[in-house]
C-alpha cells in the first residue's frame, strides 16, 4: 500500500458493491418475483465462492417462502450473463497446494462443492426459474442456466464451454448436457469451445425461448402484472403464458445446424485420434466458424480433450447427481495437475497465450494417462462430499 493509499480513511472510500443483488418484485395479487442479479460486470459476472454461497442460501430461503412464485436470474451490464468461474482465486489456491495431492486444495474443494450444489439445486427447484441468458454464457454461467426451467436467449447470446483453452473440461454438469446431444455434437463442442447463438441453442435444447436483448424490462413488467394462481403447480404454465407474449421471432438456423451432418460424421467415433485429425482438417475450411473451431482445438489442451472424451462417454449413462459426483473428482484432479494451472497462467496471469501443455499431443494423452482423473482423492473410508445428492 502506498502512502497516499494509507492516508485515506475507511469513511472516505466507497464500500465494495455486493457481488449478488437480490430483490423481491411485487405482482398484482401479492405474489413476489425473486430477482437475482450477478453483480460483477468487471469480471463478466464470473462466479466466486462467495457469490455461489449467497445464491445457494437465498434460493433455499425463497424455496420455503410461499409468497415467491418465480425466480429470475440475470447478469449486471450488457456484455454477459456469466462468463465462468473465479479463475484467479483457483489459480492462487493451486499455487499454495501440493501438486501431487488433489485433496489438499481446500479452496478448490469448497468452491466446486458449493458451485455444484447450487447448480443441482436449480435443476431440482420446485418453482419456475427463468434465466436471462443474454450476452456471454460460458462455463459457470452455463451451469446456472442449464438447470433453469425457462432458459431465455437473445440475439447477443454467445453460449460456449471453452474449457479446452484453459486445461479444464466442461464441468457444472456440462458433461451430462453434452453427452445427451446427438452423438458427435457434444464432443465437437467440448473439444473446440465453439460458440453458439440463440438459434443453435434453441434447436439443440440448450435454451427454451428467444427474446429481444432489450426486452428484459418488458419481461419483468409482464411477470409483475400477472395474477398468480393460488396453486403453485400452475405457476410454470403462467410463466409460459407470459413468455408467449414477449418472445421474439425464431432466428435463422445457426452454424451448428448448418454443419451438423459433417460434424457428426467427423466426431461420432470412438477413436479420439481420428476425431482430432478430422477437426484439424477444418483449419482451412471456407466457413470461418468451422475454421475458428479447428484453430481453438489445435491450440487447446490435449489432456482436456482426452478428459472430456472420457467423461462424456461415462456421463451418457449416469444420473445428474452421479455426474456431479464424477465431475467433482475430476475437477480436484485438474486443480492438482499441470494444465489447468498453466492454462490460467497463459490466459490471465502472464497473458502470453502460449501455454505449455503436458501431455503435449493427443497421442500422448492416452486412456491410461486419463485414469488418474477418475480416482477418489480423499482418504479411504470417507464419504463423497456430494453423496447426499439424489437423482
Amino acid at each position: 500500500m502506498s502512502a497516499a493509499d494509507a492516508s485515506v480513511s475507511d469513511t472516505d472510500t466507497d464500500p465494495a458493491p455486493e457481488p449478488v443483488l437480490f430483490q423481491e418484485i411485487s405482482s398484482r395479487n401479492g405474489g413476489r418475483i425473486g430477482l437475482v442479479t450477478l453483480n460483477s460486470p468487471q469480471t463478466l459476472n464470473g462466479l466466486s465462492l462467495a457469490m455461489c454461497r449467497l445464491l445457494d442460501d437465498r434460493l433455499r430461503d425463497w424455496a420455503d417462502d410461499s409468497r415467491i412464485v418465480a425466480i429470475v436470474l440475470r447478469g449486471a451490464g450488457e456484455k454477459a450473463f456469466c462468463a465462468g468461474g473465479d479463475l484467479q482465486a483457483l489459480y492462487r489456491s493451486m499455487l499454495d497446494s501440493p501438486s501431487d495431492d488433489a485433496w489438499s486444495n481446500v479452496h478448490a474443494r469448497s468452491f466446486f462443492e458449493t458451485e455444484y450444489r447450487l447448480d443441482y439445486q436449480i435443476h431440482r427447484y420446485a418453482k419456475p426459474v427463468l434465466c436471462w441468458g443474454s450476452g456471454i454464457v460460458m462455463g459457470g454461467g452455463v451451469g446456472l442456466m442449464l438447470g433453469a426451467s425457462h432458459r431465455l436467449v437473445t440475439e447477443t447470446t454467445r453460449f460456449a464451454m471453452p474449457e479446452v483453452t484453459i486445461g479444464l473440461y466442461p464441468d457444472v454438469a456440462g458433461t451430462w448436457m453434452l453427452s445427451r446431444l446427438p452423438r458427435g455434437i457434444g464432443e465437437f463442442l467440448a473439444f473446440t469451445g465453439a460458440q453458439l447463438g440463440a438459434s443453435d441453442c434453441l434447436h439443440y435444447g440448450l435454451a427454451d425461448r428467444v427474446c429481444a436483448a432489450d426486452g428484459f424490462d418488458a419481461l419483468m413488467e409482464a411477470l409483475s402484472a400477472t395474477d398468480w394462481s393460488s396453486d403453485a403447480a400452475n405457476h410454470a404454465a403462467q410463466v409460459d403464458g407470459v413468455l408467449d407474449g414477449v418472445q421474439a421471432p425464431a432466428p435463422e438456423p445457426g452454424p451448428l445446424q448448418r454443419h451438423a451432418a459433417v460434424i457428426r460424421q467427423a466426431c461420432a467415433r470412438t477413436d479420439l485420434l481420428q476425431i482430432g485429425a478430422a477437426i484439424t482438417h477444418w483449419k482451412r475450411h471456407t466457413d470461418p466458424w468451422l475454421s475458428r473451431a479447428a484453430t481453438t482445438f489445435a491450440a487447446g489442451s490435449p489432456g482436456s480433450v482426452r478428459l472430456s472424451h472420457t467423461l462424456l462417454a461415462r456421463a451418457r449413462y449416469l444420473s445428474l447427481a452421479d455426474t456431479f459426483r464424477m465431475e467433482y473428482i475430476a475437477s480436484l484432479h485438474c486443480c492438482a495437475g499441470q494444465d489447468f494451472r498453466e492454462g490460467i497462467r497463459a490466459l490471465l496471469i502472464d497473458k502470453d497465450k502460449s501455454p505449455r501443455w503436458r501431455p503435449a499431443s493427443l497421442e500422448q494423452a492416452t486412456a491410461d494417462w486419463v485414469r488418474r482423473f477418475l480416482a477418489q482423492p480423499w482418504p479411504a473410508g470417507q464419504e463423497h462430499p456430494l453423496a447426499d445428492l439424489r437423482g
